[in-house]
């Protein structure tokens, strides 16, 4: 019981509160999105299944320390490469996707790639404090950039260029955390700029072409896209103030709404719980945000603060592009919303996330038994 208690005073008590709260209100919104399916209890066991191994997970990681963890970085990067080379032979996919990106086990699948975020995240903040205030000469900035390069390019091969551009995001915070000097941010974002062109014409596929040409015009564009934009607004908007109630949204219940348990999931917060329920999950996930930035500036270690950053830009990217791609202001691309969207993978993964931060800046108090 004592030991028990130890692990509990390790938890910083408001993000705890806020990963628990955030992560009830995202099954119960699961539950409805997927009340009319005939497989209803599979999904909800699922989700409620990850979140709460992610539960048991974040407490495990508590005992061992994050810092601890870190040293086995090695091992974690080494593994994730080998996950991310084996779900291209074996991995399965979808035509509506043009990804091939899970292993299926039958009652469940895994997707390889939202797991090796949080490896990356170590590894990268491992790296960091390797290289220590070298971080801008010439030839670390060189093994920093393969450092990514690596799962980025396994994960362009499936193609999922969604996951590749949160890997990047998250890596662009990470050095700018650490302290890369702004000519390289520049340089690597006009390379960026000079690529895109001949990303869109040589390189995405004919799906993710018209995700792009759907978010550009969708008055004109017939791709399915464009139709799950559309209807994921109109749900939204149809909420009003405070929605039609869980279980009773007319686009969600009758399956007029594209991905709803999962891309969408936004939408159907927006249609049953209405602006109020937005503005809510809004505000949870961006107080758990603005709390792991926060602890980072009181990091006893540069590699917690740099995990830290990480974890912060790992769920404000997924957010944001969530967020705006159900409101048509980002092209579809995917990426589930943090603790809400349906996916074993996904909750798992922002569980995992999470643990690194709620476990390195002990409340004063703790959580009082």
């Amino acid at each position: 019981m004592q030991r028990i208690k130890t692990i509990f005073n390790r938890l910083d008590t408001p993000l705890f509160i806020l990963v628990i709260t955030t992560s009830l209100l995202g099954i119960l919104i699961v539950s409805s999105a997927t009340s009319s399916f005939d497989n209803h209890i599979k999904f909800v066991i699922i989700q409620s299944g990850a979140f709460l191994f992610g539960l048991f997970a974040l407490f495990v990681i508590s005992f061992l320390g994050g810092e601890n963890i870190a040293n086995f970085s090695k091992w974690l990067a080494g593994i994730s490469i080998v996950l991310l080379v084996a779900v291209l032979l074996v991995g399965i996919g979808g035509s509506e996707t043009g990804t091939t990106g899970w292993f299926d086990f039958g009652l469940f699948s895994i997707q390889p790639s939202e797991l090796v975020k949080v490896a990356f995240i170590i590894t990268l903040a491992k790296h960091i404090e390797y290289i220590g205030d070298d971080i801008n000469y010439i030839k670390n900035i060189g093994f920093l950039l393969l450092h990514a390069a690596i799962p980025i390019g396994l994960i362009l091969l499936q193609p999922d260029y969604g996951t590749a551009m949160v890997f990047l995001f998250i890596f662009i915070a990470m050095l700018f955390a650490a302290g890369i000097n702004w000519r390289y941010l520049g340089a690597g974002f006009g390379i960026f700029a000079f690529l895109s062109p001949i990303m869109y014409f040589f390189i995405l596929n004919d799906i993710q072409r018209n995700r792009i040409l759907s978010f550009i015009n969708p008055e004109v564009s017939l791709s399915s896209g464009a139709y799950q934009v559309s209807q994921s607004k109109l749900a939204i908007g149809s909420g009003q103030i405070f929605g039609r109630q869980l279980f009773s949204g007319p686009l969600t219940q009758l399956g007029l709404l594209p991905e709803k348990q999962t891309d969408m999931i936004y939408a159907v917060a927006g249609e049953e719980l209405g602006f109020i329920g937005c503005i809510v999950i809004l505000l949870l996930l961006t107080a758990i945000i603005l709390r792991c930035i926060y602890l980072s500036t009181h990091a006893k270690s540069r590699l917690v603060f740099i995990m830290t950053i990480g974890v912060a830009a790992y769920l404000f990217c997924h957010m944001s592009e969530n967020i705006l791609m159900c409101l048509g202001l980002m092209p579809v691309t995917g990426i589930p919303l943090p603790f809400i969207s349906y996916g074993g993978s996904s909750m798992l993964t922002s569980m995992l996330a999470i643990s690194l931060v709620i476990t390195s800046f002990p409340s004063k108090k703790g959580i009082s038994f």
